[in-house]
């Protein structure tokens, strides 16, 4: 979900692990050109979807990295399958009232531009969690740690799932 730390913890976690990290918004964006929001002023939401799901395809070719995905990645069956295919998902699950306190003040999320921000991500929350849920390999109840908290969290996880200790 936005405003669940992915790029933060992501970068964290990559570190520890030794492995390059890319945010696939971040991609997009340098490929564009342009912040986000401009890409849904000019193209709308639809025309993001399509863009993010090319990029998401060409970086989920590659290997051994730490990949950042946008919050409404899940929305499309063939991302969620693309994910689920070509690597640990992980989760990290942040209640819509964190995810409000969290993003209130950032203008470059364009879904959020809207009378009732908070209403917004409840409904975002509702639609995309059972999504996550479906593809996750690890389901991190987020809140209440720190970024770096939560990439030692998750890089302890992930060498249980590996066999090994990290």
């Amino acid at each position: 979900m936005m405003g669940a730390g992915k790029t933060t913890i992501g970068r964290h976690l990559a570190r520890r692990l030794k492995k390059r990290f890319v945010d696939c918004d971040h991609e997009v964006e340098a490929r564009t050109g342009v912040r986000i929001p401009v890409i849904f002023e000019i193209e709308g939401e639809q025309g993001f979807r399509r863009r993010e799901a090319q990029v998401l395809q060409e970086l989920t070719a590659g290997h051994g990295m730490i990949l950042a995905t946008g919050g409404g990645v899940v929305l499309n069956p063939e991302n969620r399958a693309r994910l689920a295919q070509t690597g640990l998902v992980i989760y990290l699950c942040v209640p819509p009232g964190e995810l409000f306190a969290r993003t209130r003040r950032d203008r470059n999320r364009p879904l959020l531009q809207v009378a009732d921000p908070q209403a917004k991500l409840a409904e975002l929350y509702a639609q995309r969690d059972p999504l996550y849920r479906e593809i996750a390999d690890i389901v991190i109840e987020g809140g209440g740690k720190t970024p770096l908290g939560m990439a030692l969290l998750l890089e302890e996880e992930i060498g249980h799932r590996c066999g090994h200790s990290t």
